[in-house]
């Protein structure tokens, strides 16, 4: 059996990394640049950071700002007529995983066409061709869009939300400056750095997990254990880190998958329109709880990174005990809640099943019934 493994072409990390956008689009000849954001990035003058950068270098550029903190359906097609109303030849897309995926799937469906629909992309979808090139400048220590081949799109309509997962999607170019992630709210850094370690925490107790994708997952924990609660109070260098370690956290798992965390995470923010990170911090102690039994040594280890004393001396069940406090501890100095009061007791059901179905789920350590989801989804009521 092989392993297959997808980076970004190229990636610039650190202060000032985003000096390096012009000069990558002139070197490859790009004419007409779509520049995919959100209007709060634009109202806060984050995106100006960059489409400054674009004026001096006078690059012709159209902006594209309809894009939900879910992105819909919807986004996704405004954005593909603008792109082709532009004639755009590449993409820059400026922000966190709302506009990273919904450049990828305009990307996507601007070079596959067949796939217009957007819903034909769920899953694992046959498509041809690379998508159109996409510059990825990350606004978020978080979800890793820039480095990832997955997206997530909601459909309205049916109350749902679905991933895909392609490899014609990889952004050609990852940027990652930390002086973009500056003017986060404190909220924002919590939900999208606990969306991190959710992604290292999964993406290492995986069933696809294996020895390089637990390099870069451990390497991840360790780095946001250290430093998140730093980066929510506002210090630089934490700031910095947390910009590495999301980035490194995504490097894994998008090649080796997730778990029931996310897939339930999903559903919350298809029915009531949580924040993503928000609802994967909130449901992170209650899946490592339920998976603990099947993660073999992997708690210590994460145990270990989170500066636990003594953990070779420890029985299984007191690492693994110690692993999920280390956490629960974390999540609570960064202001996690520990209640999602949106959850109705009407929509359990469909919840259980929307989560079992999700393209996340496969990927955990663990087998779960109906009952085991449902239950887990009323531990935050």
């Amino acid at each position: 059996m092989s392993n297959r493994f997808m980076l970004n072409e190229t990636s610039y990390h650190g202060h000032g990394a985003i000096l390096n956008i012009v000069p990558e689009i002139k070197a490859r000849g790009f004419k007409n640049v779509l520049v995919c954001t959100d209007e709060s990035l634009v109202k806060f003058g984050v995106s100006q950071k960059v489409t400054k950068l674009l004026d001096e270098g006078k690059i012709n550029y159209k902006m594209f700002t309809e894009i939900k903190p879910n992105p819909t359906i919807e986004n996704v097609l405004a954005g593909v007529r603008a792109a082709k109303e532009f004639k755009a030849d590449a993409i820059v897309a400026i922000g966190g995983g709302s506009s990273m995926d919904t450049a990828k799937a305009i990307g996507i469906i601007i070079t596959n066409p067949e796939f217009e629909d957007v819903r034909s992309l769920e899953g694992v979808a046959p498509t041809k061709n690379p998508c159109l090139p996409i510059i990825a400048v990350a606004t978020t220590a978080g979800t890793a869009a820039e480095v990832t081949i997955n997206y997530v799109i909601t459909d309205v309509q049916k109350k749902r939300k679905f991933v895909c997962v392609d490899v014609h999607d990889m952004p050609i170019v990852a940027v990652v400056d930390p002086d973009m992630m500056s003017s986060m709210p404190k909220s924002l850094k919590a939900f999208t750095g606990m969306d991190a370690l959710t992604h290292a925490i999964e993406g290492y107790t995986t069933r696809g997990a294996w020895e390089m994708s637990d390099m870069f997952h451990i390497k991840a924990i360790e780095l946001i254990a250290k430093n998140l609660r730093d980066s929510v109070a506002g210090n630089d260098k934490g700031g910095e880190n947390m910009a590495l370690a999301q980035y490194i956290a995504g490097m894994g798992f998008s090649n080796v998958g997730l778990g029931i965390d996310h897939a339930m995470a999903h559903t919350l923010s298809a029915y009531y329109d949580v924040p993503h990170g928000k609802a994967c911090a909130m449901l992170l102690p209650i899946s490592m709880e339920f998976n603990r039994d099947y993660t073999g040594e992997k708690y210590r280890e994460i145990a270990r990174v989170f500066g636990v004393k003594g953990v070779d001396e420890m029985s299984q069940e007191e690492y693994r005990d110690a692993a999920i406090a280390a956490v629960k501890r974390l999540s609570a100095d960064v202001g996690i809640p520990t209640k999602c009061e949106e959850i109705k007791e009407a929509d359990l059901d469909a919840l259980a099943k929307d989560a079992l179905a999700d393209a996340c789920y496969p990927g955990n350590p663990r087998e779960a019934t109906h009952a085991q989801v449902l239950e887990m989804f009323r531990k935050l009521m």
